[in-house]
Order: C-alpha cells, then structure tokens, then sequence
C-alpha cells in the first residue's frame, strides 16, 4: 500500500470525513480528495499534519512501519512545537518592536541622552536575539524535514535514520525555546544579580562558592549574556568567603530566579592530606537589577555606608585608594558592597542599585505589602536545606532536590550546563501555576 491508500483505510477506521480532515489540517477538502486518488502528491508537510490530524505515525502513512500508533511520535511532536513556537514568541510581535526601536534609534538627538540611549539599542539587541534564535532553529527544521522527504524518495535507511536523530536534537532546541513563554513574572526580562556566600567549615565551604562562581559565570557565557564581577571577597586560604556578578541579558533573572537556594557539595578534599570525604555548603542569592522604573524608597537616615580598599579575584589589588563601597540597611540588616568600579561614587550607585533588587526580591518572594515589613531574620537560609546536592565521590552525580532532576555528568554541570536543571524547575512552575 502507498501513502494515499493507508490514508484512505485510517479515515475510515476513525470515522473521520474528509471534510472534518481538512477542518483539521487547515486545507481543503478537495485538496484532501486529491490526495486520496492521486491527483496531487503529498509533501512531506502535509503528512506530518494529517497523521498529527489522524493520531497516527508519520512511519505508517509513509509504509516505513506497520504499527499506526506513535512509531515516530518525535516527527508529530516536534512539527507541532515548530508550528505553535512562532505565536507562542509573539515573533510578529517582537519586529514590530524592533522596528519601532530602530526607528527611535534613527532620531537625529537619540545619543544625547546617553543612559537611555544604551538601555533602547540594549532592547534591541536582546530582540534580535530571540528572533534570531527561533529563526534559527526553524531553519534546521525545515531543513531536516526536507531530508527526511529525500530519504524516503530514495528509501535510504541510513540517511532517515540521521535525519531522525536531528529532529530529536531540534526537537530539544524548540523545546527549550518554547520555556522561554513561561516567563511572564514581574522582574522576568530583567538583568540578574547573583550574590554567592560560603557557608560554616572554613576553607572547605570558600573553596566550592568559588567553584559555583565559575559554574554561573560558564553557564552566563554559553548563553552569550555578559557577565561583570561587581564584588568579590578572597576566602582566608582558597576560594571567595562572597562574591557578586551581574548578567546582563533577556530573561536573565527569568531563568536563574530558581538557582536561589543552598547548594552541597560531597568530595574527597583537595585540602585534606588524610583523603577524607567532606560536605560543604554555600548559598546563592538571585535578585532582579532594578533600574530607575522601579521606585523603591530609600531613606538615607536607614543606610550605613563604610569604605574600603578594593580587591580582585586572588587577592589583586585592582584600585590603592578606598573606593569599594559596603552598605548596610540598618532596618532590615541587608548588606551589599560593590568595588567593580573606580570611583566612591560610581560604587555607591551601583552598591545602592543592588540594596534595591535585594529589598524587592524579598518583598515579592514573602508576599509582603511594603519594604518596611521586611524583617532581618527572613533572609536567612537554613543550612540543611539545600535545594541542589553535587556528588563528586563515591559516584559522580547533581540532583536538584525540588524537581529530582538529575545528571551524572558533574564536569559538564560545573562548566556551566545547567539548561536541564533551569527546565526542569520552569516546568514544575508552570505546572503549579505559580511564576
């Protein structure tokens, strides 16, 4: 039997009219009868979108398989998500901003405001990218369907079978690219400020904050966001005793708001000659950047600033003079300190920019009416907690404790591959319905 006869023998088995057929897949229903009786030949395409219509394999109608359920359930899968991903993304949508964007970029006084300036052709420029991004695998869709139609014209096992593999793989890309939908919090498309802390045991606990440093600062750089280094203290010995970087990005915070948590660490110790096996902990803060649009009332009466001289990773001194900046919100006992930059001033701002973030994060994650409810012991962190545990002996395994999500490949995890983990807990949000 051909395509058009196992077509023919499914409408009749499901009942299906051919009228109802192309209700389902958006034809007509003369184009569905000149494919029963052979006036016109199918593409591809149109396969796909009548066994998705018909609830049977692409391999049956295609005489590649016998079973009508669910032989190549990726090719239905993945047709759909490549189909539903251009609405999903509002892509229409996001180059009409562009273009209205770009058009404001073109204005003659368009640099004289320069903090502006940057923030429109940042906007930009993070557009682009997600436009770019679903085009991208759009095109390596089309481009595997168009191979697997050529495989099966020339009935090459091989090739189908490496066509098969690649929409496995651009299956994967979709999907990721469709959790981007789920990020429609408040502070989701802001930037990401994650502040790293060692927990109790000394050289142990400094030692793996800086190994969780280096995990995010790869996991920034894989995603092509830019990553700065605004504070950073050197542990006594190894490692950092705190740290804070800012990614800069879409959706940043969006995607890394589920990092916040403590996170354990089980090896064999680097610092201990008896080969013992040790268990650290260091915690990770994520705050949204909140830039001016946000006001946040901050009386300076409620703030203590001190001043000291700044540092850069491995105990560089990267200024002489004391322009690293420590504040302390003394209603709430929330300290930040920023050193990245030159000046006392410039530290100031971006030091008080962080205290912001930090008083908003918590007023949104406890649900609190005001800023001034926030009290000091409700951001504390229990150690025992710990929201992910990374297990380098006596097996190689990192398991997040929320989703039960997990990877045996820890070297890959600690250079930044940490896509499942973030997927995995978007998906739970979605389904809880909380964002």
């Amino acid at each position: 039997m051909d395509t058009k006869e196992r077509m023919y023998i499914v409408l009749q088995k499901r009942d299906v009219s051919q009228s109802e057929l192309a209700k389902k897949t958006g034809t007509t229903r003369q184009t569905i009868n000149s494919y029963i009786h052979g006036r016109h030949q199918m593409r591809l395409e149109a396969i796909v979108l009548i066994a998705s219509a018909l609830h049977v394999s692409v391999d049956y109608l295609l005489g590649l398989n016998e079973k009508e359920e669910v032989a190549s359930q990726q090719y239905l899968d993945a047709w759909a998500l490549s189909k539903n991903l251009k609405e999903a993304l509002a892509i229409d949508t996001l180059k009409g901003d562009i273009a209205e964007l770009e058009k404001e970029s073109a204005k003659p006084d368009f640099w004289d405001d320069m903090e502006n300036s940057q923030k429109v052709m940042q906007k930009i420029g993070s557009l682009k990218a997600k436009v770019q991004s679903y085009e991208n695998v759009k095109n390596e869709f089309d481009d595997a369907l168009v191979m697997i139609e050529l495989a099966n014209e020339e009935e090459d096992a091989d090739l189908l079978e490496d066509c098969t593999s690649s929409v496995e793989e651009i299956e994967k890309k979709l999907e990721s690219l469709t959790l981007s939908t789920l990020l429609s919090g408040e502070f989701d498309s802001k930037n990401a400020l994650l502040t790293f802390h060692a927990g109790a045991g000394g050289t142990e606990a400094q030692d793996w904050a800086e190994m969780l440093f280096r995990m995010y600062n790869r996991w920034g750089e894989r995603h092509g966001y830019k990553v700065s280094t605004l504070d950073y203290l050197d542990g006594d010995v190894a490692g950092i005793k705190s740290a804070t970087i800012l990614v800069e990005g879409e959706n940043a915070y969006g995607y890394l708001k589920g990092e916040m948590g403590i996170h354990r660490l089980v090896r064999v110790s680097p610092f201990d000659s008896s080969g013992r096996r040790h268990t650290s902990f260091a915690s990770v803060e994520v705050m949204p950047e909140i830039d001016d649009d946000v006001d946040v009332e901050i009386r300076d009466e409620d703030i203590k600033m001190d001043v000291y001289r700044a540092s850069g990773a491995g105990g560089q001194k990267v200024n002489k003079t004391s322009s690293a900046v420590r504040l302390t919100h003394i209603p709430t006992g929330i300290v930040v300190s920023c050193q990245i930059e030159r000046s006392q001033h410039q530290n100031r701002e971006v030091a008080m920019r962080m205290l912001k973030s930090k008083l908003v994060e918590i007023k949104e994650r406890e649900n609190l009416e005001r800023i001034e409810d926030i009290k000091g012991d409700q951001k504390e962190i229990a150690w025992g907690s710990q929201i992910r545990s990374y297990v380098f002996m006596p097996y190689t395994m990192v398991k997040d404790h929320r989703t039960n999500f997990e990877m045996g490949n820890i070297t890959a995890v600690m250079d930044g591959d940490l896509d499942g983990f973030i997927n995995a807990y978007l998906k739970m949000k979605s389904v809880e319905g909380v964002e």
